[in-house]
């Protein structure tokens, strides 16, 4: 709901609802997704009109942003499978204890690039989903 302010102006509310993963294969990309870092399938539906599918998973308990895989279609996309910021850290990965799901992640074979350290706003690694994305694991301080 919009409210007016007494400024003048309405407050907004916005949030990121997607955040699209330019993928290889939709079926491989769900199975590492949802069956090794334990997100929930939201949603897989075929467009027959653009032959491609929507598919959209979230981490357990996330309520706005959700990640859109997005098959790479042609060669230019194609090309940015796995380093969609050039080598940067590409997605955070928030949650409430480090080591459940660190340790959960090692034991599903989840490649950690950065050893865990603690730092100044908590405890974090960095680790690569299948095609080679890095991701941070991290759990901020209170």
């Amino acid at each position: 709901m919009t409210r007016f302010l007494a400024t003048g102006q309405f407050e907004m509310k916005q949030t990121i609802g997607y955040v699209a993963v330019v993928v290889a294969d939709y079926d491989a990309a769900i199975q590492f997704y949802v069956h090794t870092l334990g997100f929930t399938l939201v949603e897989d539906t075929f467009i027959a009109a653009q032959n491609k599918r929507w598919v959209v998973v979230a981490p357990p308990g996330s309520t706005e942003s959700k990640v859109l895989l997005a098959r790479a279609v042609g060669a230019e996309q194609e090309s940015r499978i796995g380093n969609q910021t050039g080598g940067r850290v590409f997605l955070f990965l928030c949650t409430d204890d480090f080591w459940r799901d660190f340790n959960a992640y090692r034991r599903k074979g989840v490649v950690f690039v950065r050893e865990p350290s603690e730092e100044s706003y908590g405890t974090v690694a960095v680790f690569k989903d299948l095609y080679g994305n890095r991701w941070d694991l991290v759990q901020f301080r209170q």
